[in-house]
């Protein structure tokens, strides 16, 4: 097929993109940027923005298939930056999709279209999306997933995949973000607050995409619907955290901190954000202090049934991929 993958020079862009060419596809990365490393193994790279419509319109013609990965993520910034990004590009997308004849999308979601800052443990694809997010990337990210699905139709088979927390080697925003802070000693552990979460490795949510691409058709029992992807064996947080700072060679967290202090450091650290008019984001913000202090881990019946996936890479042998990667030099 010939494939584009939008956002094809991130993290799991390009897993995604290299895995559709090892396959045999002819792919094309669509991109704000030239990727030379990806034009030297035969991937194209169209550069545009996701809100530029013209752009992504030229990028789809002549697609068989498109995987929509490109997303703005992060724990703050301006909604005006995110709905720009999150619900515009998609929405460019889905239109050039259904204008070009283009049958098949893919879409990269997340597990955060149904959290709310409560726990969320065991739940399946029926979870609703709830009444209020509690970030700017959740909200939409769900507002863009609805959309997704439904623009599934005869002539346009549309899928969303939920992956949560990919990580692996690379520059990603989850081990880089941990790596850094903890050389910096600036991590603490939320006191009281160890509850578990689900994980997935780079190469199983690269897999999830490309199972769910081969699956996919119009009409097919996919089509129209979104999957939970994970490792599916949720372990304690700060076990995983600890994990990735020891295959960086740094020691585990162990300075401790009450959640309203984390919560009080968060709002301040978020206003001054916002009056300074920074765009960076802030080390720490209520998003975050939520994440850290709740259980998030999903049911993946669904998709082990209808796509075939297996997770394959366990939380302790994608740690010591991890840890060899960086001991060869690898750079986060």
């Amino acid at each position: 097929m010939r494939v584009l993958v939008t956002g094809g020079g991130g993290f799991l862009g390009s897993a995604v993109a290299r895995r559709l060419q090892f396959r045999g596809h002819s792919v094309t990365s669509f991109s704000r940027r030239r990727y030379p490393e990806l034009e030297a193994e035969g991937i194209a790279c169209a550069v545009g923005d996701l809100a530029d419509a013209r752009a992504v319109a030229e990028a789809c013609s002549g697609r068989d298939a498109v995987v929509h990965v490109a997303a703005k993520v992060g724990l703050g910034g301006a909604y005006a930056d995110f709905q720009r990004s999150n619900v515009v590009g998609t929405a460019n997308v889905i239109r050039a999709c259904q204008d070009l004849r283009v049958p098949r999308l893919v879409f990269t979601s997340s597990p955060s279209v149904v959290f709310d800052g409560q726990d969320v443990e065991g739940v399946d694809e029926r979870a609703p999306y709830p009444r209020r997010f509690d970030s700017c990337y959740s909200q939409t990210k769900a507002v863009a997933e609805e959309m997704v699905l439904s623009a599934d139709s005869p002539s346009l088979a549309t899928v969303a995949i939920r992956p949560h927390l990919v990580w692996g080697p690379g520059h990603n925003h989850i081990v880089s973000r941990i790596v850094a802070q903890g050389r910096a000693g600036q991590l603490r552990r939320i006191i009281g607050h160890n509850k578990r979460v689900d994980a997935t490795y780079i190469d199983d949510a690269a897999a999830a995409h490309l199972l769910a691409l081969e699956k996919l058709a119009p009409g097919s029992p996919i089509a129209g619907k979104a999957y939970f992807i994970s490792a599916g064996d949720p372990r304690p947080i700060w076990e995983i955290v600890d994990g990735i700072l020891k295959a960086a060679g740094l020691p585990p967290v162990s300075k401790c901190v009450p959640r309203p202090a984390a919560q009080a450091a968060a709002w301040a650290m978020e206003s001054f954000y916002r009056l300074a008019r920074r765009s960076d984001e802030p080390r720490l913000t209520r998003f975050l202090v939520n994440q850290l202090c709740t259980a998030h881990w999903f049911d993946i019946s669904a998709a082990r049934r209808d796509l075939g996936y297996k997770p394959a890479v366990a939380l302790e042998d994608g740690l010591e991929r991890l840890r060899v990667w960086l001991s060869a030099g690898g750079k986060l």
